[in-house]
């Protein structure tokens, strides 16, 4: 899949819609097969000590460990914000943390890195009656 690097938005809804709809091959679709993709889940899945994967063949291993290990998993998109040679995606998991996944992209569109952060505690939802 080869998405126009100009589409920020286009590259959201098609990262939220592969990982909701539990797809690891659509997921893996949006990543170029030279991805270095940091995470501090890779570590707790004791598939790198530094938490980090190299190539599309890691990646693929880690998300298909990683929907195998959470059943419920759904991202819920809070914000896109743009850089000037990336975007950060920030998003509401299953667990209610906030993460943030920046990804910098190759010529084609592809995602060619990726570091993903995690709210230390999960956001506490309040309910003001007009949401």
């Amino acid at each position: 899949m080869s998405l126009n690097a100009s589409t920020p938005h286009a590259r959201e809804l098609a990262f939220y819609a592969a990982w909701n709809a539990r797809d690891a091959q659509g997921i893996c679709e949006l990543y170029a097969d030279d991805i270095v993709f940091s995470s501090p889940f890779v570590t707790r899945m004791d598939l790198s000590e530094d938490g980090v994967l190299n190539g599309i063949e890691a990646l693929f291993h880690y998300v298909k460990a990683a929907l195998e290990r959470v059943p419920n998993l759904h991202f819920e998109g809070i914000a896109n914000c743009q850089g000037v040679a990336h975007n950060t995606l920030v998003y509401r998991n299953q667990s209610s943390h906030v993460v943030t996944e920046t990804h910098e992209y190759d010529q084609d569109g592809l995602i060619r890195a990726a570091s993903v952060a995690y709210s230390i505690a999960p956001l506490k939802r309040k309910n003001y009656g007009s949401r």
